[in-house]
């Protein structure tokens, strides 16, 4: 039995897709969240989930950090990312950054359906129009490097990255997350290592490179 998980802060819309899926893979088991906490806890909880679908903005997620995060800690799970900016450019990175598809929010349900059967039983899935736009875009290797450094982080590490990237200190990353000082600081030591960066600044920018201009609020 196949086991998809629905990421969409918008009830109405999450159960659209949820319906979506459903209609899809009739036997499938179909669960949803709200946020990306939400989400990554289900994958803890169910972590030989086979399909996400995952808006790019939600509570805990903006741009393609949400999509990094999931890629990073559940390879082996495919994400079919589901939203409004369906700009060739845009659907090319969230590609470089490990999904396995894209639906624009215009889709109907029956685009939507056939999305997740072709990547349940293939593998990937766009749009023709749009994967011939993405086809003739110059190639950029920027993403895809991103992309493999971040993937070296754990959950952890990539919640410390993110607390670097909003300004806080060690000792304030500490308190919010429970944990030893020290704790922090082994992480950062880490992050750095893997991101390949020599400071708090080039980690933050490095992070706040995955945003993408123009997002809804």
């Amino acid at each position: 039995m196949n086991r998809i998980l629905v990421a969409d802060d918008h009830p109405l819309f999450r159960a659209a897709l949820r319906q979506a899926a459903a209609a899809a893979v009739p036997d499938a088991d179909v669960s949803d969240a709200a946020d990306l906490a939400s989400l990554l806890a289900a994958l803890s909880d169910a972590p030989d989930t086979d399909l996400v679908l995952l808006d790019l903005r939600m509570p805990g997620s903006r741009g393609l950090s949400g999509l990094a995060a999931l890629r990073g800690q559940y390879p082996g799970v495919a994400v079919l990312v589901v939203s409004a900016h369906d700009e060739p450019s845009v659907v090319r990175r969230v590609l470089a950054h490990g999904a396995a598809g894209f639906i624009p929010k215009s889709a109907d349900p029956a685009t939507i359906a056939e999305a997740v059967r072709n990547v349940l039983d293939h593998g990937h899935w766009l749009p023709a129009e749009l994967a011939r736009a993405v086809a003739a875009l110059p190639a950029d290797a920027h993403d895809t490097a991103l992309a493999t450094r971040l993937s070296r982080l754990t959950e952890q590490q990539f919640r410390v990255l993110s607390m670097l990237a909003e300004g806080l200190l060690n000792k304030q990353i500490a308190d919010r997350l429970s944990v030893q000082e020290r704790t922090v600081k082994a992480h950062v030591t880490a992050i750095f290592e893997k991101l390949e960066v020599r400071n708090r600044t080039q980690a933050g920018v490095l992070l706040r490179s995955l945003d993408l201009g123009g997002m809804e609020p």
